[in-house]
């Protein structure tokens, strides 16, 4: 499964949900680690958790098992390794605090449109 194939799985699962403020950041080049990082907010402990299952449901249905995954019972921040892909799903502050985003400035980035605040 070519990389740009599981991220569109990772960010359709998670607007499938209503996942919020979704972004993609290209890191080939920039770490060993992964080549995309996928990022989303949910609402509360229940939303991240059921958003981050969702992606691991979507991916295990196209062939895709996770390598691993962190926080899905705490809610707070939820890290699913997809292998080449990464995707973290946080609440509002959580996220807000720890900046990934800043971290990854120097990246290609590009934003769904679903789930952005207009206001």
């Amino acid at each position: 499964m070519h990389n740009e194939v599981l991220v569109q799985i990772a960010v359709d699962a998670l607007e499938e949900l209503k996942g919020k403020d979704i972004l993609t950041i290209d890191v080939r080049g920039k770490t060993s680690v992964t080549d995309f990082m996928v990022i989303a907010s949910g609402t509360s402990s229940r939303h991240v958790k059921s958003l981050a299952e969702n992606v691991l449901e979507k991916a295990k249905a196209q062939g895709k098992r996770a390598l691993g995954s962190e926080g899905l019972d705490g809610g707070e921040w939820a890290l699913l390794d997809l292998g080449d892909v990464v995707v973290h799903v946080m609440q509002v502050p959580t996220r807000q605090f720890y900046d990934l985003e800043r971290l990854w400035q120097g990246a290609e980035q590009s934003r769904s449109q679903h789930g952005l605040d207009t206001e």
